[in-house]
């Protein structure tokens, strides 16, 4: 396996982040943060639509005595994918492998959204590489009550062929990569005001970078469509999770629009050994809405579990 660093230009600058780019079977950007220590490293994994930028605010504190990095998922952030490998599935063979190849060792996971499912995946599958696992708003099965409208209205959109391609070509050529942001960050932050500027801008950046990037919409469908697939099975998915071995912490934002705290609610009932946390007035991206408290959150939790030390 081959790693370099990145060409052109880095977005994780801000934050002291480094770049760098491994050939797992094919190119994957990935971000690193932070120095080896005696502490476990963590491996930060994004959500549908976003990519390493998401962690970069909350890498900067939970790096300070440890190595973390943030990868993008095939079809995601500066990595390419197509069809057949950016679904849920593949993407949690990849996560395997780089936790394998590039970090060769356990990690702590931490995953929002799709990237708390490829966690839950690739922690059933390979327990013996998973030390600690962060769910942050991770994709759970719909609640009994009715979901927000509009977003069920969008992934129906994603569920239904050709018209889920047609729709994303039409926005992409639609909305400036300004106003894609913007419709995101509304979308994930209970309040988007207390949207990081700096952040901002550099999400800004890396959309314009990613209109020069072929193969997006596909990519981006096969990915929707797996988690709408694996979501359809909710007892299998349940069942993923209760066999977990490595120690849990939920955090949830009770003002998430995408998955429902009842959702969340649930989770926690069915594995009552997790320790959950719930955020008041928080949406679908705690890491980015309100860094500072979700890096106590987490750094409090890793501090007082010892089996995360080498």
């Amino acid at each position: 396996m081959n790693v370099g660093t990145t060409p052109g230009r880095s977005f994780v600058e801000p934050w002291n982040g480094r770049s760098h780019v491994a050939d797992l079977d094919g190119p994957v950007h990935w971000a690193e943060f932070g120095e080896p220590s005696d502490l476990r490293p963590i491996v930060f994994v994004h959500g549908l639509g976003g990519s390493h930028l998401n962690w970069a605010m909350a890498a900067g504190g939970l790096s300070v005595d440890r190595r973390s990095f943030a990868l993008d998922l095939r079809g995601f952030g500066m990595t390419p994918g197509g069809w057949w490998n950016s679904t849920i599935q593949w993407n949690a063979r990849l996560l395997g492998r780089f936790i394998d190849e590039v970090v060769e060792e356990p990690v702590v996971l931490i995953g929002n959204s799709m990237g708390g499912m490829v966690s839950v995946l690739h922690a059933h599958h390979s327990p013996d590489s998973v030390a600690g696992l962060v769910l942050v708003d991770p994709a759970l099965p719909l609640p009994r009550r009715r979901p927000d409208l509009e977003v069920a209205a969008q992934f129906l959109t994603y569920a239904t062929p050709v018209l889920g391609e047609l729709y994303l070509r039409v926005t992409r050529a639609r909305l400036s990569p300004e106003q894609s942001v913007r419709r995101i960050f509304n979308l994930c932050f209970a309040e988007p005001s207390r949207a990081d500027p700096v952040m901002l801008s550099m999400a800004e950046e890396l959309a314009a970078a990613r209109l020069a990037m072929p193969g997006v919409e596909v990519a981006f469908m096969a990915t929707a469509r797996s988690i709408l697939a694996t979501l359809a099975l909710p007892s299998a998915y349940w069942s993923k999770m209760k066999a977990i071995e490595a120690p849990v912490l939920l955090i949830h934002g009770e003002a998430d629009r995408v998955v429902s705290i009842d959702s969340a609610r649930t989770a926690a009932e069915l594995n009552p050994t997790w320790h959950t946390v719930f955020l008041t007035d928080i949406g679908h991206t705690p890491q980015l809405e309100v860094p500072d408290v979700f890096v106590e959150i987490v750094a409090e939790w890793l501090s007082t579990r010892d089996s995360l030390d080498r």
